[in-house]
């Protein structure tokens, strides 16, 4: 993931001191539009910590640059617009085992995966699926050894998902311990809001 430096904050300075002015010219629509392109530079060094706060590729895998899709666009966009989503890809290097490791910020569609989170009774009821701990919290593992496929999914403080899919897999332990190697003291202060 590209750094994004004093140059891109520079420039987000300028955007919401034209947006202050053209609030105060009143020219309101044209503010909106100033503020908002200074909005979603933010989240893009926002992004840029956030992406710092992946975990390494585990032993005997390589993982690829993180990317970033932030706003309403792309996958943000489908999991009910707005918030911000990380992914990081991760290939086994002497196999066919892949993993992808995702964050998600803010997104409307936390709420959905939180309502299973926080009833016990609803994530018995999921196929597959068993509770898992990363540190203190609670995760929940889904892991099809049929298919080959894993998916371990934690929330955090009801706003931030962190999730690893894995296909091609031997067993689950890799994407759980992928999951668990991730910084979860650097990922709160980098999405503190």
């Amino acid at each position: 993931m590209s750094t994004a430096g004093p140059a891109l904050a520079d420039e987000i300075q300028e955007q919401i001191e034209l947006g202050l002015d053209l609030y105060q010219e009143q020219d309101y629509g044209a503010a909106i539009t100033e503020l908002e392109f200074a909005i979603n530079d933010i989240r893009k060094l926002m992004a840029n910590r956030i992406a710092d706060t992946f975990p390494d590729a585990p032993a005997g895998w390589t993982a690829a640059l993180v990317e970033s899709q932030s706003g309403g666009g792309g996958m943000a966009g489908m999991f009910g617009g707005g918030g911000t989503m990380l992914q990081r890809a991760y290939t086994q290097d002497d196999g066919s085992g892949q993993l992808e490791a995702s964050l998600i910020v803010d997104s409307p569609m936390i709420q959905g995966v939180a309502a299973i989170f926080n009833n016990p009774a609803m994530m018995a009821a999921q196929p597959n699926t068993e509770r898992v701990r990363i540190g203190r919290e609670s995760a929940m593992l889904k892991w099809e050894p049929n298919r080959a496929q894993a998916e371990a999914t934690l929330l955090l403080d009801g706003r931030i998902m962190m999730q690893v899919k894995g296909r091609n897999l031997e067993s689950s332990d890799v994407a759980v311990e992928l999951l668990r190697n991730w910084d979860l003291r650097a990922v709160r202060e980098q999405t503190a809001r």
